[in-house]
Protein backbone atom coordinates (compact mmCIF):
# COMPACT_ATOMS: atom_id res chain seq x y z
CA UNK A 1 0.00 0.00 0.00
CA UNK A 2 1.26 3.46 -0.87
CA UNK A 3 1.76 5.79 2.05
CA UNK A 4 -0.72 8.54 2.81
CA UNK A 5 1.78 11.32 2.05
CA UNK A 6 2.61 9.72 -1.29
CA UNK A 7 -1.10 9.61 -2.12
CA UNK A 8 -1.40 13.27 -1.12
CA UNK A 9 1.55 14.10 -3.40
CA UNK A 10 -0.17 12.42 -6.35
CA UNK A 11 -3.37 14.36 -5.64
CA UNK A 12 -1.45 17.66 -5.60
CA UNK A 13 0.23 16.89 -8.94
CA UNK A 14 -3.09 15.95 -10.53
CA UNK A 15 -4.72 19.14 -9.26
CA UNK A 16 -1.82 21.13 -10.72
CA UNK A 17 -2.81 19.96 -14.19
CA UNK A 18 -0.18 17.33 -14.90
CA UNK A 19 -1.11 14.39 -17.03
CA UNK A 20 -1.37 11.01 -15.34
CA UNK A 21 1.66 9.72 -17.21
CA UNK A 22 3.72 12.70 -16.04
CA UNK A 23 2.48 12.24 -12.47
CA UNK A 24 3.53 8.59 -12.55
CA UNK A 25 7.04 9.61 -13.60
CA UNK A 26 7.34 12.44 -11.10
CA UNK A 27 5.99 10.42 -8.14
CA UNK A 28 7.79 7.22 -9.07
CA UNK A 29 4.70 5.01 -9.09
CA UNK A 30 2.89 3.01 -11.74
CA UNK A 31 0.28 4.52 -14.04
CA UNK A 32 -2.37 2.16 -12.70
CA UNK A 33 -1.74 3.44 -9.13
CA UNK A 34 -2.19 7.04 -10.31
CA UNK A 35 -5.47 6.15 -12.04
CA UNK A 36 -6.74 4.37 -8.91
CA UNK A 37 -5.80 7.24 -6.56
CA UNK A 38 -7.45 9.75 -8.90
CA UNK A 39 -10.78 7.98 -8.35
CA UNK A 40 -10.45 7.80 -4.53
CA UNK A 41 -11.53 10.33 -1.91
CA UNK A 42 -9.02 13.05 -0.92
CA UNK A 43 -6.52 12.22 1.84
CA UNK A 44 -7.62 13.71 5.18
CA UNK A 45 -5.26 11.94 7.65
CA UNK A 46 -1.80 10.33 7.77
CA UNK A 47 -2.55 7.31 10.01
CA UNK A 48 -1.28 4.54 7.77
CA UNK A 49 -2.04 1.77 10.27
CA UNK A 50 -5.70 2.75 10.46
CA UNK A 51 -5.91 3.08 6.69
CA UNK A 52 -4.30 -0.32 6.22
CA UNK A 53 -6.81 -1.90 8.61
CA UNK A 54 -9.67 -0.11 6.85
CA UNK A 55 -8.57 -1.28 3.40
CA UNK A 56 -7.81 -4.78 4.75
CA UNK A 57 -4.63 -4.99 2.77
CA UNK A 58 -3.18 -8.45 2.27
CA UNK A 59 -4.47 -11.92 1.68
CA UNK A 60 -7.95 -12.34 3.15
CA UNK A 61 -8.13 -14.61 6.18
CA UNK A 62 -10.34 -17.68 6.14
CA UNK A 63 -11.40 -17.13 9.73
CA UNK A 64 -13.01 -13.75 8.97
CA UNK A 65 -15.92 -15.51 7.33
CA UNK A 66 -16.67 -17.21 10.68
CA UNK A 67 -16.48 -14.10 12.87
CA UNK A 68 -20.25 -13.96 13.29
CA UNK A 69 -20.44 -17.64 14.26
CA UNK A 70 -17.65 -17.26 16.88
CA UNK A 71 -19.35 -14.15 18.32
CA UNK A 72 -22.61 -16.07 18.73
CA UNK A 73 -20.85 -18.98 20.47
CA UNK A 74 -19.10 -16.66 22.93
CA UNK A 75 -22.31 -14.74 23.56
CA UNK A 76 -23.90 -17.95 24.85
CA UNK A 77 -20.95 -18.87 27.09
CA UNK A 78 -18.09 -16.42 27.37
CA UNK A 79 -15.74 -18.77 29.26
CA UNK A 80 -16.05 -21.63 26.77
CA UNK A 81 -12.60 -23.12 26.07
CA UNK A 82 -11.05 -22.14 22.76
CA UNK A 83 -10.61 -25.79 21.76
CA UNK A 84 -14.37 -26.31 22.04
CA UNK A 85 -15.01 -23.19 19.96
CA UNK A 86 -12.65 -24.62 17.33
CA UNK A 87 -14.57 -27.90 17.27
CA UNK A 88 -17.91 -26.16 16.76
CA UNK A 89 -16.55 -23.86 14.07
CA UNK A 90 -15.05 -26.83 12.21
CA UNK A 91 -18.48 -28.42 12.24
CA UNK A 92 -19.69 -25.23 10.57
CA UNK A 93 -17.27 -25.66 7.68
CA UNK A 94 -14.04 -23.99 8.87
CA UNK A 95 -10.94 -25.60 7.33
CA UNK A 96 -8.23 -23.17 8.40
CA UNK A 97 -5.64 -23.43 11.14
CA UNK A 98 -6.27 -23.21 14.86
CA UNK A 99 -3.88 -20.29 15.55
CA UNK A 100 -5.91 -17.88 13.43
CA UNK A 101 -9.13 -19.00 15.09
CA UNK A 102 -7.62 -18.72 18.59
CA UNK A 103 -6.60 -15.15 17.78
CA UNK A 104 -10.14 -14.33 16.68
CA UNK A 105 -11.56 -15.92 19.84
CA UNK A 106 -9.19 -13.86 22.03
CA UNK A 107 -10.27 -10.64 20.30
CA UNK A 108 -13.99 -11.42 20.64
CA UNK A 109 -14.03 -12.95 24.13
CA UNK A 110 -15.29 -10.44 26.75
CA UNK A 111 -12.46 -9.16 28.92
CA UNK A 112 -12.85 -9.69 32.65
CA UNK A 113 -12.02 -6.45 34.41
CA UNK A 114 -11.05 -6.79 38.06
CA UNK A 115 -12.48 -4.00 40.21
CA UNK A 116 -10.05 -1.63 41.86
CA UNK A 117 -10.22 -2.26 45.60
CA UNK A 118 -8.89 0.33 48.04
CA UNK A 119 -8.35 -0.88 51.59
CA UNK A 120 -9.36 2.01 53.81
CA UNK A 121 -8.71 2.08 57.52
CA UNK A 122 -10.84 3.24 60.39
CA UNK A 123 -9.73 6.17 62.57
CA UNK A 124 -6.85 5.06 64.76
CA UNK A 125 -6.69 1.60 63.20
CA UNK A 126 -3.17 1.46 61.75
CA UNK A 127 -0.24 3.40 60.32
CA UNK A 128 2.44 2.55 57.75
CA UNK A 129 6.20 2.90 58.15
CA UNK A 130 9.22 2.22 55.97
CA UNK A 131 12.73 3.35 55.08
CA UNK A 132 13.62 4.94 51.76
CA UNK A 133 16.66 6.36 50.02
CA UNK A 134 17.19 8.65 47.05
CA UNK A 135 20.15 10.30 45.33
CA UNK A 136 19.77 14.09 45.48
CA UNK A 137 21.78 16.44 43.27
CA UNK A 138 22.37 19.87 44.78
CA UNK A 139 22.66 23.09 42.82
CA UNK A 140 26.47 23.07 43.08
CA UNK A 141 26.60 19.77 41.17
CA UNK A 142 27.37 17.47 44.11
CA UNK A 143 25.25 14.38 44.67
CA UNK A 144 24.43 12.81 48.02
CA UNK A 145 22.40 9.74 48.91
CA UNK A 146 19.68 10.77 51.35
CA UNK A 147 18.09 8.18 53.61
CA UNK A 148 14.75 8.84 55.26
CA UNK A 149 12.12 7.17 57.40
CA UNK A 150 8.50 7.81 56.43
CA UNK A 151 5.30 7.25 58.41
CA UNK A 152 1.66 7.78 57.49
CA UNK A 153 -1.64 7.36 59.28
CA UNK A 154 -3.91 5.35 57.00
CA UNK A 155 -7.17 7.14 57.84
CA UNK A 156 -6.12 10.78 57.93
CA UNK A 157 -3.16 10.38 55.47
CA UNK A 158 -1.03 12.52 57.79
CA UNK A 159 2.64 12.05 56.82
CA UNK A 160 5.87 12.43 58.75
CA UNK A 161 9.33 12.10 57.18
CA UNK A 162 12.65 12.17 59.07
CA UNK A 163 16.12 12.23 57.59
CA UNK A 164 18.32 9.48 59.06
CA UNK A 165 22.01 8.70 58.79
CA UNK A 166 21.48 4.95 58.32
CA UNK A 167 18.78 2.27 58.28
CA UNK A 168 19.66 0.59 61.56
CA UNK A 169 17.20 -0.48 64.19
CA UNK A 170 18.05 2.50 66.41
CA UNK A 171 17.24 4.96 63.60
CA UNK A 172 13.96 3.12 63.02
CA UNK A 173 12.91 3.11 66.68
CA UNK A 174 13.92 6.73 67.37
CA UNK A 175 12.15 8.04 64.24
CA UNK A 176 9.08 5.91 64.92
CA UNK A 177 8.78 7.27 68.45
CA UNK A 178 9.06 10.89 67.26
CA UNK A 179 6.47 10.38 64.52
CA UNK A 180 3.95 8.76 66.84
CA UNK A 181 4.48 11.47 69.43
CA UNK A 182 3.92 14.21 66.82
CA UNK A 183 0.52 12.65 65.99
CA UNK A 184 -0.47 12.65 69.64
CA UNK A 185 -0.31 8.89 70.10
CA UNK A 186 -0.09 5.51 68.41
CA UNK A 187 -2.79 3.72 66.39
CA UNK A 188 -3.91 0.19 67.08
CA UNK A 189 -1.25 -1.33 64.79
CA UNK A 190 1.92 -0.10 63.08
CA UNK A 191 2.45 -1.85 59.74
CA UNK A 192 5.99 -2.62 58.56
CA UNK A 193 7.68 -4.50 55.80
CA UNK A 194 9.98 -7.35 56.89
CA UNK A 195 13.48 -5.85 57.09
CA UNK A 196 16.10 -7.28 59.43
CA UNK A 197 15.58 -4.31 61.71
CA UNK A 198 12.10 -5.68 62.49
CA UNK A 199 12.08 -9.45 61.94
CA UNK A 200 15.12 -11.71 61.70
CA UNK A 201 13.44 -14.99 60.75
CA UNK A 202 9.96 -16.15 59.83
CA UNK A 203 8.30 -19.36 58.78
CA UNK A 204 6.75 -20.11 55.42
CA UNK A 205 3.26 -19.46 56.73
CA UNK A 206 4.23 -15.87 57.56
CA UNK A 207 4.62 -16.32 61.31
CA UNK A 208 7.62 -14.51 62.72
CA UNK A 209 10.06 -16.99 64.20
CA UNK A 210 12.52 -14.45 65.61
CA UNK A 211 12.03 -10.73 66.14
CA UNK A 212 14.80 -8.21 66.24
CA UNK A 213 15.40 -8.02 70.01
CA UNK A 214 16.04 -4.26 70.07
CA UNK A 215 12.88 -3.53 68.08
CA UNK A 216 10.81 -5.95 70.18
CA UNK A 217 11.88 -4.37 73.45
CA UNK A 218 11.27 -0.86 72.10
CA UNK A 219 7.72 -1.68 71.00
CA UNK A 220 7.06 -3.13 74.45
CA UNK A 221 8.41 0.02 76.10
CA UNK A 222 6.25 2.30 73.91
CA UNK A 223 3.19 0.06 74.12
CA UNK A 224 2.45 -0.25 70.39
CA UNK A 225 1.16 -3.14 68.32
CA UNK A 226 3.02 -4.33 65.22
CA UNK A 227 1.80 -6.03 62.05
CA UNK A 228 4.07 -7.19 59.22
CA UNK A 229 3.33 -7.59 55.54
CA UNK A 230 2.97 -11.14 54.28
CA UNK A 231 6.26 -12.44 52.83
CA UNK A 232 6.62 -13.04 49.10
CA UNK A 233 3.31 -11.26 48.38
CA UNK A 234 4.15 -7.90 46.78
CA UNK A 235 0.50 -6.90 46.34
CA UNK A 236 -0.02 -6.87 50.11
CA UNK A 237 2.74 -4.36 50.80
CA UNK A 238 1.90 -1.99 48.00
CA UNK A 239 0.61 0.65 50.37
CA UNK A 240 3.91 0.79 52.25
CA UNK A 241 5.92 0.97 49.03
CA UNK A 242 3.57 3.65 47.68
CA UNK A 243 4.33 5.74 50.76
CA UNK A 244 8.04 5.81 49.91
CA UNK A 245 7.28 6.44 46.25
CA UNK A 246 4.98 9.33 47.14
CA UNK A 247 7.65 11.00 49.26
CA UNK A 248 10.21 10.64 46.47
CA UNK A 249 7.88 11.81 43.71
CA UNK A 250 6.33 14.77 45.51
CA UNK A 251 9.38 16.12 47.33
CA UNK A 252 12.86 14.80 46.55
CA UNK A 253 12.55 14.47 42.77
CA UNK A 254 10.59 17.65 42.02
CA UNK A 255 12.43 20.22 44.12
CA UNK A 256 15.87 21.75 43.89
CA UNK A 257 18.14 22.01 46.93
CA UNK A 258 21.18 24.17 47.51
CA UNK A 259 22.65 22.11 50.36
CA UNK A 260 21.55 19.68 53.09
CA UNK A 261 20.44 22.57 55.33
CA UNK A 262 18.18 23.89 52.59
CA UNK A 263 16.77 20.38 52.13
CA UNK A 264 15.80 20.18 55.80
CA UNK A 265 14.12 23.61 55.65
CA UNK A 266 12.14 22.66 52.56
CA UNK A 267 11.17 19.37 54.20
CA UNK A 268 9.52 21.32 57.03
CA UNK A 269 7.63 23.47 54.53
CA UNK A 270 6.60 20.37 52.60
CA UNK A 271 5.20 18.84 55.80
CA UNK A 272 2.96 21.88 56.30
CA UNK A 273 1.86 21.78 52.67
CA UNK A 274 0.84 18.11 52.47
CA UNK A 275 -0.62 17.92 55.98
CA UNK A 276 -2.26 21.30 56.54
CA UNK A 277 -2.85 23.00 53.17
CA UNK A 278 -3.28 20.55 50.30
CA UNK A 279 -6.23 18.10 50.18
CA UNK A 280 -5.27 14.45 49.83
CA UNK A 281 -5.99 13.00 46.39
CA UNK A 282 -7.38 9.78 47.88
CA UNK A 283 -9.84 11.37 50.34
CA UNK A 284 -10.27 14.90 48.98
CA UNK A 285 -9.85 16.26 52.52
CA UNK A 286 -6.91 18.04 54.13
CA UNK A 287 -5.10 15.48 56.37
CA UNK A 288 -5.06 17.87 59.35
CA UNK A 289 -8.87 17.93 59.41
CA UNK A 290 -9.11 14.14 59.40
CA UNK A 291 -6.34 13.96 62.01
CA UNK A 292 -8.58 15.94 64.35
CA UNK A 293 -11.18 13.20 63.97
CA UNK A 294 -8.60 10.47 64.42
CA UNK A 295 -6.75 11.95 67.41
CA UNK A 296 -9.25 10.73 70.07
CA UNK A 297 -8.71 7.15 68.83
CA UNK A 298 -4.91 7.30 69.20
CA UNK A 299 -3.30 5.83 72.31
CA UNK A 300 -0.61 7.86 74.11
CA UNK A 301 2.88 6.39 74.27
CA UNK A 302 4.07 4.92 77.54
CA UNK A 303 7.36 6.82 77.32
CA UNK A 304 8.39 10.05 75.66
CA UNK A 305 10.77 9.78 72.68
CA UNK A 306 13.57 11.52 74.58
CA UNK A 307 13.13 9.10 77.49
CA UNK A 308 13.07 5.93 75.43
CA UNK A 309 15.92 3.57 76.34
CA UNK A 310 17.04 0.82 74.00
CA UNK A 311 17.90 -2.64 75.29
CA UNK A 312 20.72 -3.90 73.10
CA UNK A 313 21.71 -7.55 73.60
CA UNK A 314 25.46 -7.92 74.08
CA UNK A 315 27.74 -10.58 75.49
CA UNK A 316 30.53 -9.50 77.78
CA UNK A 317 33.64 -11.53 77.00
CA UNK A 318 35.64 -13.05 79.86
CA UNK A 319 38.27 -10.26 79.82
CA UNK A 320 35.41 -7.79 80.34
CA UNK A 321 35.19 -6.62 76.73
CA UNK A 322 32.07 -5.94 74.68
CA UNK A 323 31.29 -4.11 71.46
CA UNK A 324 27.98 -2.50 70.45
CA UNK A 325 28.88 0.38 68.13
CA UNK A 326 32.10 -0.94 66.62
CA UNK A 327 34.37 0.36 69.42
CA UNK A 328 35.48 -2.22 72.00
CA UNK A 329 34.62 -1.26 75.57
CA UNK A 330 35.32 -2.66 79.03
CA UNK A 331 32.50 -3.44 81.42
CA UNK A 332 32.21 -4.01 85.12
CA UNK A 333 34.16 -7.06 86.38
CA UNK A 334 31.05 -8.73 87.77
CA UNK A 335 29.51 -8.77 84.26
CA UNK A 336 32.32 -10.84 82.76
CA UNK A 337 31.01 -13.80 80.71
CA UNK A 338 27.40 -12.67 81.28
CA UNK A 339 24.94 -12.24 78.40
CA UNK A 340 22.88 -9.07 78.08
CA UNK A 341 20.71 -7.30 77.25
CA UNK A 342 21.58 -4.13 79.09
CA UNK A 343 19.76 -0.81 78.90
CA UNK A 344 21.17 1.81 76.56
CA UNK A 345 20.37 5.50 76.73
CA UNK A 346 21.24 7.72 73.78
CA UNK A 347 24.39 8.99 75.48
CA UNK A 348 25.46 5.81 77.26
CA UNK A 349 26.94 2.47 76.32
CA UNK A 350 24.65 -0.51 75.87
CA UNK A 351 26.35 -2.56 78.60
CA UNK A 352 25.93 0.03 81.33
CA UNK A 353 23.75 -1.48 84.10
CA UNK A 354 21.13 1.31 84.16
CA UNK A 355 22.14 3.34 81.14
CA UNK A 356 23.70 6.20 83.05
CA UNK A 357 27.41 5.34 82.96
CA UNK A 358 29.36 4.88 79.76
CA UNK A 359 31.72 1.91 79.69
CA UNK A 360 35.46 2.37 79.73
CA UNK A 361 37.02 2.07 76.27
CA UNK A 362 38.63 -1.33 75.81
CA UNK A 363 41.82 0.02 74.23
CA UNK A 364 42.92 1.87 77.40
CA UNK A 365 46.26 0.86 78.90
CA UNK A 366 46.04 -1.58 81.78
CA UNK A 367 47.54 1.02 84.07
CA UNK A 368 44.41 3.12 83.62
CA UNK A 369 42.05 0.22 84.31
CA UNK A 370 43.41 -1.65 87.37
CA UNK A 371 40.00 -3.09 88.32
CA UNK A 372 40.04 -5.45 85.31
CA UNK A 373 43.45 -6.97 85.94
CA UNK A 374 42.16 -9.81 88.11
CA UNK A 375 39.65 -11.02 85.47
CA UNK A 376 42.02 -13.02 83.26
CA UNK A 377 43.30 -15.44 85.90
CA UNK A 378 39.86 -16.50 87.32
CA UNK A 379 38.52 -16.84 83.78
CA UNK A 380 41.45 -19.11 82.83
CA UNK A 381 40.78 -21.27 85.87
CA UNK A 382 37.10 -21.65 84.87
CA UNK A 383 38.14 -22.52 81.32
CA UNK A 384 40.65 -25.17 82.50
CA UNK A 385 38.06 -26.68 84.83
CA UNK A 386 35.38 -26.86 82.09
CA UNK A 387 37.88 -28.36 79.61
CA UNK A 388 38.95 -31.02 82.13
CA UNK A 389 35.34 -31.96 82.82
CA UNK A 390 34.72 -32.44 79.07
CA UNK A 391 37.80 -34.68 78.68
Amino acid sequence: MLGMLKRHEIEVLLKAGHAKVQVAGLAGVSLSSVKRIAEEDPVVHVDEAAERAKRRVGRPSQVENFRKLVAEILAEKADLPSVEVLRRVREGGYTGGKSALYGLVASLRPKEVKPLVRFEGLPGEFSQHDFGQVDVEFTDGTTRRIRFFASRLKYSRCIRVSLVKDETVESLVRSLARHLDSWGGAPLLCVFDRPKTVALKWRRNGEVAEWNPVFACATLEMGIGVELCWPYRAQEKGAVENLVGFVKGSFFKVRGFQDPEDLEQQLGAWHREVNEERPCRATGVIPALRLAEEAPRLRPLKVRPEELALRIPVYVAPPGRCSTTGMPTRCLPRRSACPGPYTCMPSACASSPVGTKPCIPGNLPRARAPRWRHIARPWWRRYRASAASVI
